[in-house]
C-alpha cells in the first residue's frame, strides 16, 4: 500500500536534515524497513507492506520534529531499531526499559528491543546472567554500561573484564610488549565501550586507583572477586573448564554477566565451547539468568541484522 504525508508548515532545513545527504537518510530507512519512499518538497509517499509502511511514515514524522540539527547516522539507526520492533511498552515482568537509568555519560542510554529490556532487568535482578546471541546486538556495550552505574551507585567496588585471548580464524604469533600490549588487541572492545560509557580521563583514573581492571580469561584462576563487577566476553571461545573456572571465582557482594554468540566459535576443531555447555548445564538454576538475542535486536547498520539473518536460514537449510 501507499501512505501519504505532507509536512505543514513547510521548513526547508528540516526538510534536509531529515532526507540527509543525496537522500541518504531516506535511502537508509527504505533498506531498514523494506519500503520506497518517495517525495516532491515536502509530500513524503511510502509505499511498502501495510506495517511496514506505517512505521517507516511514523519514524519520518518523529525525525522531523527533531530534525532543527542535523541527524547524525547513530541515531537514525537506533530510532530504525525502535521502529522495527515498535512501542516496547511491557517488556515481559520486568516490565518497561524506560525506566532504567543508568548512570553513565550517555543519558539516552537504555534497550531499544524488548530482549535488550529483559537484558537489563535480568542483569540488575541476578548474580549471574547470560547474554547469547549475534554481533550488534548490545550484549557487551549493555553489560559494560552496567557495570558503570553500580560502580557510579557505590553497588561495587571495582569493574573487572575480561575474555578469552583466542584469535578468530588467524594465527597473530608472537605480539610484541609488554603483558598489556600482549592482550590489548583482544581486549579493544572493552576499552571502546569504557571510553564511550567513562570517557577517556575517568577510565584513565580508574586503571590508576585498580577500581578498573581488563585481563585475559587465563589470568582469574586462583582468584576470589568480592564487591566486584565482573563480565566475560566473548565467552563462546572458553572451554567447559574454563566456564566453570570462571563462575567459581565470583565472591561477596559481586555480580557477573557472561556475553557470546554461540555461532561465531574459534575454538579449534573438535573443542567444546564453555558457553553452549554452561546453557545446557545451568538452565534453570535460581540465581542465574539467561537472555538471548536475535537479528530483531541488532543495532548496528540495518545490513548487519540481514546478514544474521542469511547465516541463519544457510545453517538451517544445510
Amino acid at each position: 500500500m501507499i501512505l501519504r504525508h505532507h509536512f505543514e508548515p513547510i521548513d526547508n532545513i528540516r526538510l534536509a536534515h531529515l532526507c540527509g545527504a543525496l537522500d541518504e537518510h531516506l535511502r537508509t530507512i527504505e533498506i531498514a524497513l523494506d519500503v520506497r519512499i518517495t517525495r516532491r518538497e515536502a509530500a513524503f509517499a511510502v509505499e511498502g507492506e501495510r506495517g511496514a509502511a506505517e512505521r517507516a511514515l511514523t519514524l519520518l514524522q518523529s525525525l522531523y520534529q527533531r530534525a532543527a540539527r542535523p541527524i547524525p547516522a547513530e541515531a537514525l539507526q537506533l530510532a530504525l531499531v525502535e521502529a522495527r520492533v515498535g512501542p516496547l511498552g511491557e517488556a515481559g515482568e520486568g516490565g518497561s526499559g524506560r525506566d532504567i537509568v543508568l548512570h553513565t555519560r550517555r543519558p539516552d542510554l537504555r534497550g531499544r528491543t524488548p530482549n535488550q529490556v529483559r537484558y537489563l532487568h535480568n542483569i540488575l535482578e541476578h548474580d549471574i546472567s547470560f547474554g547469547i546471541g549475534p554481533a550488534g546486538t548490545g550484549k557487551t556495550y549493555l553489560a559494560v554500561a552496567c557495570a558503570v552505574d553500580a560502580l557510579e551507585r557505590s553497588a561495587v567496588q571495582r569493574i573487572v573484564l575480561t575474555r578469552p585471548a583466542v584469535e578468530a580464524g588467524e594465527r597473530l604469533g608472537f605480539l610484541p610488549g609488554d603483558l598489556a600490549q600482549k592482550v590489548d588487541p583482544y581486549l579493544r572492545p572493552l576499552y571502546d565501550a569504557l571510553y564511550d560509557l567513562m570517557g577517556f580521563d575517568r577510565v584513565t583514573t580508574a586503571f590508576e586507583k585498580g577500581t578498573l581492571e581488563i585481563a585475559p580469561l587465563a589470568f582469574m584462576r586462583g582468584r576470589t572477586l568480592n564487591h566486584a563487577f565482573v563480565i566475560l566476553d566473548e565467552a563462546q571461545n572458553t572451554t567447559p573448564e574454563q566456564m566453570k573456572m570462571f563462575l567459581t571465582r565470583i565472591g561477596f557482594g559481586s555480580r557477573a554477566v557472561v556475553t557470546g554468540d554461540v555461532s561465531q566459535v574459534d575454538l579449534p576443531r573438535g573443542s567444546a565451547s564453555g558457553l553452549i555447555d554452561a546453557e545446557r548445564v545451568l538452565d534453570g538454576v535460581r540465581g542465574i539468568a539467561f537472555s538471548r538475542f536475535t537479528a530483531a535486536d541488532v543495532v548496528r547498520h540495518p545490513l548487519v541484522a540481514r546478514i544474521v539473518e542469511a547465516y541463519d536460514a544457510a545453517k538451517q537449510a544445510s
